[in-house]
């Protein structure tokens, strides 16, 4: 931009610039055209809201503005790109696209933007010019509007950049007007390696230039990155391998007809934007004609350094290799994924904390690029990935494989990205599944599965929104339908799930919905019921821990039970457990179902619990002491049913190697998943956040164990919310089967429980006798999970009474007393130990028979 002193303006103070952007990116530029200083100590920026008359924010000023000079006047909780450059900062109320400002002094109005006392509604001027969600730069041929009160019109008096370019503020008090004029092609020109430097940052930051250089990517249309990039011919280039050859052109408000292999001649102004080095402000532009583009110089994965990509930053570059998806999180959002060389994992999935973790962060962190979409745009109507765009059934899953990888390397975000300039080949290596793959020859099935705030209103239709979950009620039967598909698929028996409403078990609460769906599918002879401790809740917070089980394959033995002890007081959500009887082997099993608190909000309170760093997170120390507590409760059968079959089930928000999962192993427990299982994507990295651990005894009668990757690999758009999609969307993105019924997939462990056997010990044959006084006493041992122990004395003469106890009773748990030698006592699961039984004479006996029948 030029100076701003012309034929029509009064030389002076002026607003030169406007800054609306998004949240508190609020800025004021102001410049003197004059050739003298002039103190600000009696200027005020006045600020009038809604259509006001009277100011509702006075910004008093201070300080000298120096001759062809700006000052810059900002919120002082504006984005660092403008507080760098700021003059002065004020934390008041500021303003918004359909307010009014007058820069005014002892003298009266010297400057204006808008209309005083006329609200606009969202803002003045047009889609193409307008004080909402823009950066307005002073047209060098307008003068200072010092009639606030008439009509105004933006775009006579401003030119325009997007929403968030502060490219241009306070650029003339460094100077920075281009230097000289942009002369011929061929002249002499700032080579883009000189731009580039061999650092991080441009040495040549806010200094005018002019480049000559080849177009390699143009990005020009609507909607994409309002850019060209251009890169110096192999004979230009120079001979240091840190500085790169291209350059990132962004247009502003100009409108150029170039193509890719064009050689262009352009004057502007280097600009380090948020990192990424760009030439802006073009103030001329020359075609020089066509010429050959550079050939893309090839990248490797993984990179040797974390500034490899900075030496391509701009240039056209080729992956020669085949790449996977390692992250799709934000494909639907802004049209981009994230590759690497291969499946990544969480470094606490695969190795205890400590170097070996950091090792393999380190080298995740030199194989991953992304992959755009060459656009800025959010929610885009079309997601260009994968070939044919995106939909449900035409899907981008982490670990599929990507190739033909050529563009230009681009920087926004913090992260480098391959703008692409040719489209990608995409190949699905990582196949959905209709149903989890297992190998179908044990007899008992056992799941986990998040699902995700699983919230179904006042359970009439009606109560939406809710505090999580589905915004509608529409919404929550797409969920619903999701649901439900996933579980009937999965074959369970017996399911922990997470994350449904904490709304009691009446008929009108979320558990109940959610077995009501499931026994409308379910055959009539395999239909599901849940688990139901005696509070009326399991715990206090929004979502809670639950059981479902299909009643054809076992029945509840004992008592459901929960506990709000420390550590299950707060933060981890209350556990909890049953115990079940496989109808058809009549073995037992007890399951503990849990959600441990998560990784997020963390306190900063000095303790343990904050985030040491360690890649395993806040609130460590809170789930592993869960842990501890658990494995110590179940070890006194909390249901009233003694059994080595327990099986600990749930979210546990920890990866395989950290503290919680790690203290449950040194319990005794095995987790039946292997470190390269998961079930859950985190910023590119895989991970097992869902566990299912076992005792030794139930872990060897598993058969197979899988994590059903039907959500942590599909891109999120693809789930039942509809907010952000358009009508086609919402239609085209969506199906009710199991994929993206959730973010955590589910697990599902397999067992072999043997058929129900008998044996029968005979502890005494015929010739058994007593007399008056003299009882005989027998023991016999008992192992785990008996289901019946009977005892029978039968035969001979006389009159005999039999009694059962066990080691920790005083009285007799059973007595026959019946008339002569005919006498039974049963229990059904009797504790494992030892038992007694008595035989007491009433006056006599002899030539009975005693046996004990044990039934597994």
């Amino acid at each position: 931009m030029g100076t701003l002193v012309t034929a029509n303006a009064k030389a002076g103070v002026i607003i030169s610039e406007y800054v609306e952007g998004s949240s508190y990116n609020k800025a004021i530029e102001l410049y003197n055209n004059s050739n003298n200083a002039i103190s600000l100590d009696d200027y005020q920026l006045k600020f009038y809201f809604n259509g006001n008359t009277s100011a509702s924010t006075t910004v008093s000023l201070s300080g000298t503005i120096a001759s062809q000079q700006t000052f810059v006047i900002a919120n002082n909780r504006a984005d660092a790109a403008i507080l760098n450059v700021a003059d002065l900062t004020n934390g008041s109320s500021w303003f918004n696209g359909d307010d009014a400002i007058e820069l005014v002094n002892s003298s009266g109005l010297v400057d204006s933007i808008g209309q005083v006392g006329t609200d606009p509604g969202s803002y003045w001027g047009d889609s193409t010019a307008k004080t909402q969600n823009m950066t307005l730069l002073r047209k060098p041929t307008s003068s200072a509007d010092t009639n606030s009160g008439d009509a105004y019109d933006v775009a006579t008096q401003w030119d325009t950049l997007a929403q968030d370019d502060f490219s241009d503020l306070g650029q003339y008090a460094g100077g920075s007007d281009p230097v000289g004029e942009i002369g011929a092609c061929g002249d002499s020109k700032t080579f883009i390696h000189q731009i580039q430097g061999n650092g991080l940052v441009s040495p040549l930051d806010g200094q005018g230039v002019v480049i000559e250089a080849v177009v390699t990517a143009d990005f020009s249309a609507s909607g994409q990155l309002n850019s060209y990039f251009v890169q110096e011919t192999a004979t230009e280039q120079d001979t240091d391998s840190a500085t790169s050859e291209g350059l990132m052109v962004w247009l502003g408000s100009g409108a150029y007809n170039l193509s890719v292999g064009d050689r262009v001649r352009i004057a502007g102004t280097v600009d380090e934007y948020y990192d990424k080095t760009q030439l802006t402000n073009i103030t001329d532009l020359i075609n020089c004609g066509a010429s050959p583009v550079p050939a893309p110089t090839v990248i490797q994965l993984p990179l040797t350094s974390e500034n490899d990509l900075e030496a391509k930053e701009g240039m056209l570059v080729e992956f020669q290799q085949s790449l996977k998806v390692t992250e799709n999180y934000n494909l639907g959002r802004y049209g981009e994924l994230v590759l690497a060389t291969e499946r990544l994992f969480q470094p606490t999935q695969l190795h205890r904390p400590g170097i070996d973790a950091q090792q393999l962060a380190d080298a995740n962190a030199l194989s991953t690029i992304v992959l755009d979409d060459y656009s800025t745009a959010q929610n885009p109507e079309t997601v260009i990935y994968p070939t044919g765009d995106l939909s449900f059934y035409n899907t981008v899953r982490t670990g599929d494989t990507v190739t033909n990888l050529v563009g230009v390397i681009d920087y926004g975000f913090g992260v480098y990205r391959l703008q692409p300039t040719q489209q990608p080949s995409f190949s699905s290596t990582n196949t959905r599944t209709t149903a989890p793959q297992l190998a179908g020859t044990g007899n008992l099935r056992v799941a986990s599965f998040n699902v995700l705030n699983y919230f179904n209103g006042d359970g009439q239709g009606g109560g939406f929104p809710t505090a999580r979950g589905a915004d509608t009620f529409a919404e929550f039967q797409r969920q619903r339908d999701k649901i439900i598909n996933a579980i009937i698929a999965m074959d369970a028996d017996i399911i922990g799930i997470m994350e449904v409403e904490n709304d009691g078990f009446d008929s009108d609460s979320a558990i109940q919905d959610l077995v009501n769906g499931l026994n409308t599918l379910a055959p009539a002879n395999e239909q599901y019921a849940f688990s139901q401790p005696a509070a009326s809740q399991v715990g206090t917070d929004a979502i809670a821990v639950g059981i479902i089980y299909r009643s054809s394959s076992v029945t509840e033995e004992g008592t459901a039970v929960t506990t709000n002890a420390y550590p299950f007081d707060d933060k981890n959500r209350q556990p909890l457990v049953q115990t079940f009887k496989h109808s058809e082997s009549g073995e037992i099993i007890t399951v503990a179902v849990n959600h441990f608190k998560s990784k997020g909000s963390c306190p900063s309170d000095g303790s343990a619990n904050e985030d040491q760093g360690d890649f395993q997170g806040c609130w460590n120390e809170r789930r592993t002491e869960a842990s501890t507590y658990l494995a110590s409760w179940l070890a006194t059968n909390p249901t009233g049913v003694s059994t080595s079959n327990i099986m600990i089930l749930g979210d546990l928000n920890a990866y395989a190697k950290e503290d919680p999962v790690h203290e449950l192993e040194q319990n005794g427990y095995v987790n039946l998943t292997q470190p390269t299982d998961y079930s859950y994507v985190f910023k590119g990295w895989s991970g097992s956040l869902d566990h299912a651990l076992a005792t030794g005894d139930l872990a060897n009668k598993l058969v197979d164990v899988t994590e059903w990757h039907i959500n942590a690999d599909e891109p999120r758009i693809l789930d039942y919310n509809v907010e952000y999609k358009t009508p086609a969307q919402i239609q085209n993105y969506y199906s009710t089967d199991a994929y993206r019924s959730s973010d955590h997939d589910p697990i599902i462990a397999e067992f072999n429980f043997e058929a129900a056997q008998s044996h029968s010990e005979v502890m005494a044959l015929d010739g058994l006798w007593g007399l008056p006084f003299f009882p005989r006493v027998y023991s016999v041992g008992l192992p785990d999970e008996v289901n019946n122990l009977e005892v029978n004395l039968n035969g001979g003469w006389g009159n005999a009474d039999l009694f059962l106890y066990n080691s920790n009773s005083n009285k007799p748990l059973c007595r026959s007393n019946k008339h002569g030698n005919q006498e039974q006592c049963v229990m059904t699961n009797p504790k494992s130990g030892t038992w007694y039984i008595v035989v007491k004479p009433r006056w006599f006996y002899v030539g009975v028979e005693l046996s004990a029948n044990i039934v597994k």
